[in-house]
């Protein structure tokens, strides 16, 4: 018997999409978590945090997470056209994924105030988020294409 009998192989835009998935749903936690840290502040300070974390949200997305989401849609799109579905994240991102929940698990029990941490919050969850339509945008091409390639 072939181990690949017993892999659980996918279709390449299912991998796609639950990539962009996972952005997706990171994201709106690590926002809504902040959301709830600033919500009950003074107006003018929860409307400088929420203006600060969405700022650098975008500016990570920008300048940071849609590079590292379009690597991963091309690594992604080099994959027979039936991969295994744990294959939706490359493998060493799975040792960054751990390091990062543990690290939010550190910050959120550390004596840094969560006015603050939202704006870390804010920043990355909105990053992830942004980032995540990436893979959707993808997705869509290759469907109105016909190809896996924009360029194709």
């Amino acid at each position: 018997m072939s181990a690949a009998r017993f892999t659980p192989a996918v279709p390449r835009p299912l991998l796609l999409f639950v990539s962009g998935l996972m952005w997706s749903l990171v994201g709106i936690m690590l926002c809504r978590m902040a959301w709830l840290w600033i919500f009950p502040l003074e107006t003018t300070l929860f409307f400088a945090l929420l203006f600060a974390g969405c700022a650098g949200g975008w500016l990570v997305f920008y300048f940071g997470f849609s590079r590292i989401a379009q690597k991963n849609i091309d690594r992604l799109c080099l994959l027979p056209a039936r991969a295994c579905f744990f294959a939706f994240q490359a493998w060493k991102s799975y040792f960054i994924i751990v390091f990062m929940i543990a690290l939010g698990i550190t910050l959120r029990h550390s004596p840094i105030p969560r006015s603050l941490l939202a704006v870390v919050y804010f920043i990355i969850g909105g990053g992830l988020f942004l980032s995540s339509f990436r893979y959707y945008l993808r997705i869509y091409t290759m469907s109105r294409t016909g190809s896996e390639n924009p360029g194709d």
